[in-house]
């Protein structure tokens, strides 16, 4: 088995020669032969328990568990912290800003990664989304608002109210699309999404719609044990484990479960 690191795609491809190519079923040790996670750069940044920034670029899995806690946030959207308006990009940890449950919260760690246009056969994490000015009512949002792949926002519905029992959930914004004020956007250049998690989960109002902030789901849903687990612990290391991200403000919901409720 032979390895090369370069990044394509926003990812750093380890090659292999696979098993059906060279004949072999079985490493000489008799175990199979693993075919290595392509991986991918993640940079992200925290606040320390001195109240100093931490800043790293981290190379780990390409895997969903971790892709999707960091690909919520467009460029350009803005929350609004105590300083003012300030754009997601613009933001970092020590920041007081606005939440839908608490007021101004500390934030804790930001996020990001950059999406590459699937080509060469290379994944991608999907497309982001555009949500037109007024689109989900009067200003919601206002201006427009781009989110990335990943992104839920808060939906209230009473279907949620009759699957739940809650007003409420989060459902994926890609569930949203439609072509017309709702739009898919498949990046034709590189572009960066972002994160943002604070003490407990919450979300936040952008652009007058409440997203979700960073969970990156139960802990006896992860699963994480040895070398994934360091990996998380890399990328979330204002978290000791991944029990410390408390519980969800909201169950997750896709809107194919909420439309059969409706159409029943």
């Amino acid at each position: 088995m032979t390895y090369t690191p370069p990044t394509t795609a926003g990812l750093a491809v380890e090659s292999y020669t696979s098993p059906a190519q060279s004949g072999r079923i079985a490493s000489p040790s008799g175990q199979p032969l693993r075919v290595m996670p392509l991986m991918r750069t993640y940079e992200v940044a925290h606040l320390t328990t001195s109240l100093t920034i931490e800043e790293n670029i981290v190379i780990a899995p390409a895997l969903p568990v971790f892709e999707t806690a960091f690909a919520a946030f467009g460029r350009g959207a803005i929350l609004r912290t105590e300083n003012g308006p300030m754009a997601v990009e613009d933001l970092l940890p020590g920041d007081r800003v606005m939440t839908a449950e608490s007021g101004f919260q500390t934030l804790m760690w930001r996020g990001a990664i950059t999406l590459h246009p699937a080509r060469n056969g290379q994944p991608s994490l999907g497309a982001m989304t555009r949500i037109t000015t007024d689109a989900m009512g009067y200003g919601r949002p206002n201006p427009d608002l781009v989110l990335g792949p990943s992104a839920r926002i808060l939906y209230k519905n009473p279907a949620i109210k009759m699957l739940t029992g809650t007003a409420s959930a989060l459902v994926p914004i890609r569930d949203f699309v439609d072509g017309s004020s709702t739009i898919a956007l498949n990046p034709i250049s590189p572009v960066q999404c972002y994160q943002l998690g604070f003490k407990g989960h919450c979300c936040v109002n952008v652009n007058g719609i409440d997203v979700e902030t960073l969970h990156p789901g139960p802990a006896h849903f992860l699963r994480l044990t040895g070398a994934m687990k360091l990996y998380f612990e890399q990328l979330f290391a204002h978290k000791a484990d991944p029990a410390d991200f408390g519980p969800m403000i909201a169950l997750r919901l896709r809107m194919d479960d909420i439309n059969l409720v409706t159409a029943a």
